[in-house]
């Protein structure tokens, strides 16, 4: 039993109602437990991966790789996938091609892998939210994060922010929690299960106000009607809408992670603004069919980590809001697993649940 079952537990004891108030404690708990310690794990990840077997990696890749990405061309994770396919191509001497497949936040791509021949030559590049939320926020997922998938490792973070049309009269994280009390606010996100709509869902909880979530196909049409003024709120990527905070078509209040954005860093974190133990990041996974071979693994996991580490590399998704934050296979299925938890517990307080 976790501190966050416990303390659930305890409350439900004294107060059979439960309530939002409680839940959203012991959350806050098991959030800063779970992102510490692996956190902490990530950063003393070694590149001493294991002895792997001379004929599997020498014989892989066999044959052109295909890396599927769950979501639309064009974003963050677009663009990290296609820079590791990049660079393991030119160091495997093979042909990777990178194959977007969207839908159903990120399942239907992550299902297509799932059901791959575990052999190394079809791999998943998607959000670490595909495994840690969907299994809850789905009646019906297509796969088990921990039974279908080989993690090879965390390649990236990226951040959300908050932003409202400066028609809304707010300036600061808190005037927008008190305007948001008042009425429940409807706000964009680009689909369920998306980084937008968990950021949005899991601050209510924490803030105490309500919402109304408006889902888009893919946050392009979403930046340009916040822009517009169609809707006035949202968690967006920061790289899809910094460009119109600077321009003064949105108004940025704060960003998600537990760090300011290079491309921003004149706007708090949440956790600056009032709220210490909120945080989230959007982390870009490389993944593989279960049943690969440890070899294989092993060999995609040492190869994506100096790949990660290449000269130049940090300041050009810098540009993007995308930190390299490299975490080996071993680390990324704890924490996936921890947050895994955590995220059962917040899709069941906010009742956020696709049918």
């Amino acid at each position: 039993m976790t501190l966050a079952d416990h303390t659930v537990g305890h409350r439900q004891a004294e107060d059979p109602g439960g309530g939002d108030e409680y839940v959203a404690h012991a959350l806050e708990g098991c959030a800063m437990m779970s992102r510490r310690l692996f956190l902490s794990g990530a950063a003393g990840a070694s590149l001493g991966l294991g002895t792997t077997s001379p004929a599997l990696s020498q014989s892989y890749p066999q044959r052109p790789v295909k890396v599927v990405v769950p979501f639309l061309a064009g974003g963050g994770t677009d663009l990290v996938a296609r820079t590791i396919a990049d660079k393991l191509s030119a160091k495997l001497k093979q042909t990777f091609i990178v194959e977007n497949r969207p839908g159903a936040g990120g399942n239907l791509g992550a299902e297509a892998v799932a059901k791959s021949a575990p052999d190394g030559h079809t791999l998943l590049v998607a959000l670490d939210t595909t495994f840690t939320v969907n299994p809850s926020l789905y009646k019906k997922p297509p796969f088990d994060p921990n039974a279908d998938f080989q993690y090879i490792g965390i390649l990236a973070t990226t951040s959300n922010m908050l932003v409202v049309h400066p028609s809304i009269p707010v300036n600061s994280v808190a005037e927008f929690v008190a305007y948001a009390k008042k009425d429940p606010i409807s706000y964009a996100h680009g689909g369920p299960g998306t980084p937008g709509h968990l950021c949005m869902e899991y601050f209510r909880l924490l803030a105490g106000f309500q919402t109304v979530p408006v889902p888009y196909r893919g946050n392009t049409q979403l930046a340009t009607d916040l822009a517009s003024g169609q809707i006035k709120f949202g968690f967006v990527g920061t790289s899809g809408l910094v460009q119109h905070v600077h321009a003064g078509r949105l108004k940025g209040l704060a960003v998600s992670t537990r760090k300011r954005s290079p491309m921003a860093p004149e706007l708090p974190t949440i956790a600056e603004s009032g709220y210490p133990d909120f945080e989230f990041e959007s982390n870009v996974v490389l993944a593989a069919p279960a049943g690969i071979p440890a070899s294989v693994t092993a060999l995609l996991e040492r190869e994506a980590a100096l790949a990660m580490a290449s000269p130049g590399l940090q300041e050009k998704f810098g540009a993007q809001d995308i930190l390299i934050e490299w975490t080996g296979s071993a680390d990324t299925k704890a924490r996936i697993a921890a947050d895994a938890k955590l995220w059962a517990k917040v899709v069941k307080a906010t009742g956020m649940r696709v049918d």
